[in-house]
This record gives C-alpha cells, structure tokens and sequence, in this order.
C-alpha cells in the first residue's frame, strides 16, 4: 500500500496549468487577483532561468520563463504548463529541466489568467483564458525561435492535471494560426510535436465523467458554475444538469472532443490503476481519462502511451523519458506525424 500511496503524493505535487485568451475582451478588474491562490515555491533544484518573466502579452499573468540548451543548432522544447485547477498555481512548478537541458532540450514554463479572473471580467465560458492564453504563449515562443534556438517543429507540451488538459487541448485542437494576421504571433502555429502529460482530465463533458468515474465533481468551475445552495445543487450537479445547453462548449474545449487522425502521439501518467464506473479516491486525477482516452485514440490510430501502475506495455516510465525520446527522434522514426492545419 506504501508504494501507490507514495505515487499519489509524487503526482499531485507535479499538477500545474497556464495564459493569454486570444480574442479575449482584457477586463480584468483588481479584485479578481484575490480569487487566484498564492503562488507554491519554486521546485528546489530549479535552475535559475536564461531569460525570466518574458512578457508575451498585457496583462501580468502573461509571462514566461526560458531556459536555453547549450546548442549549436536549433533545439528541441518542452513547453511547461503549470496544474491548479486554472484557480492557483505558477510556471516555478516546472519539473526536470536540469535533465531536458543535458539532453539539450530548452524549457519554457508559462503563467496565465485564471478562471477567477475570467469570471470577475464576465469572459464566457472562464476556460477559454487559460487555455487561449497557452496557445498565445506557444506562438510567442515560436516568434522567437530564431533568436532562442529553437527548432519550431520539435515543441512538446507539458503539465500536470488542468496543466495537463491545456497541453491534450493545444495537441488535439486545430491550427489557431492566422495567416493573414497584421499580427506577426498570431501568423504562428499552435501545433505541437507531441505532449506527454501527468493525471490529466481528458474530457470536460459531465456525462462522459459521470460514466467512467461515478464520484466526479470537477470541471463546472470551468464553464462557469458555482453550483446552487438554494436547491441543494454542487457545481458539479449544476454542471450535469445544464450539460445541454453547454454543449458547443464542450465541443470547443474538451479535449476528448477535439482527437482526430492528424493529432500527434501523447503520453499519460496516471498515479493509480484504472477501475472504469467505479468511484475513485481522486476522480478527478483518475487514470479512468487516461483509459478512455487511449481508446479514441486507438481508434483514430493517432499513438498514445499510457503508464499506471501495473500497466502493461511501458516503455517510458517517466514524462521526461518519454519527451527526451520522442523530441529527439529523427523524423522518419517519430511515433506519429506533427499536427498541421486542419479545418473540421
């Protein structure tokens, strides 16, 4: 029992998610930072960053932090997205960036504005922030790549539960590039290489929860619900009960939602085995996502790695494992095909 309960506490200090909601009305009013939670410590070996608190955007969540490989060519990058439900949580929580750096691979870890914040400025649904704004962050790093040394093709994204969901949303979405943009970023892509992700939620749809994991309560926080004393409803109920009249949301922001044939292959590391529709000590870090997902994956033929304890079949065991293979591999030998611009 020691060992699961230690991979317990190993991934929940690894959830993280991060910023910049392009299309987005910036209304951002003060008192919104008192619903963002105090930033945790900075993991302890991290290194200290070539280039700190880059802005690519306005507002002061907008910021990032880079760490360059020693490299005479053009490098591979993990692109880290921090967890905390979108409510808490900063790019210091960025892991194994000594060990991407040695096998020169650069890092950038993100911030973004959090679901509070998008409630308090009326943004609908509040995910949209978030998830906009890792996107926003991705096609600035890519404006950059000539000048940081980065190769634009090999970004693998990154991150832990929400953290997790933003970087499967970036792998599994289409292009958000726009060609014609005056705006030099927005012409960049938001395709990724690969993501390779920890006790990530896979879905955003109630019901899918519901039946794979029958003691779900996360995600209404996402598409704005806070649930109703007056009728005894949790956010999560509230959350079902209106799934309805949500459903184009879903459609946008679910991950689950968005795999198709062209996305890139993903990694999935759960703490815990699997018992689909049975309750579960964390539903909400559940490898019951991971299963699920496998599966549409599976019948997409897009690759996917699924690790849990006892599962079969593992030949990373580790995030940064599996990055350091797949960003390095030649490209004639990398396990699926980096996503191009796709309409639906």
């Amino acid at each position: 029992m020691l060992a699961p309960l230690l991979l317990v506490l190993l991934s929940l200090t690894l959830l993280t998610p991060v910023t910049f909601a392009a299309g987005a009305t910036e209304k951002s009013a003060p008192a919104a930072k008192s619903l963002v939670r105090k930033a945790p410590k900075a993991a302890p070996d991290l290194p200290t960053p070539t280039q700190a608190n880059v802005a690519y955007g306005t507002h002061e969540r907008h910021v990032l932090d880079f760490w360059r490989a020693n490299s005479s060519s053009p490098t591979p990058l993990v692109f880290f997205i921090h967890g905390g439900g979108w409510t808490g949580g900063d790019k210091n929580r960025v892991t194994q960036v000594q060990a991407y750096l040695a096998a020169g691979m650069s890092v950038v870890s993100i911030n973004y504005r959090m679901v509070p914040q998008a409630q308090a400025a009326g943004v609908k649904p509040p995910v949209q922030w978030p998830l906009h704004d890792a996107a926003r962050a991705l096609q600035f790093v890519r404006s950059r790549a000539r000048e940081w040394n980065i190769d634009k093709a090999r970004i693998g994204a990154s991150g832990g539960s929400a953290g997790a969901c933003s970087s499967l949303w970036l792998a599994f979405h289409d292009d958000l590039a726009q060609p014609g943009s005056a705006d030099p970023i927005a012409r960049e892509s938001t395709r990724l290489w690969c993501a390779a992700v920890n006790g990530a939620q896979t879905t955003l749809d109630p019901r899918q929860m519901k039946d794979w994991t029958p003691n779900s309560r996360y995600g209404g926080h996402a598409f704005g619900f806070t649930g109703d004393k007056a009728k005894n409803l949790s956010q999560f109920d509230e959350f079902l009960a209106n799934r309805d009249q949500i459903l184009p949301w879903i459609a946008e922001y679910s991950p689950y939602a968005l795999v198709s044939p062209d996305d890139p292959p993903v990694y999935l590391f759960y703490a815990a085995p699997p018992a689909l529709g049975q309750d579960q000590k964390d539903p909400t870090h559940t490898s019951n996502f991971g299963v699920k997902l496998e599966e549409k994956l599976r019948e997409h033929r897009v690759p996917c790695e699924l690790v849990y304890p006892g599962a079969s079949d593992v030949k990373h065991p580790q995030i940064h494992d599996y990055l350091i293979t797949t960003l390095k591999a030649p490209a004639a030998e990398k396990t699926g095909t980096a996503k191009t611009r796709k309409t639906k």
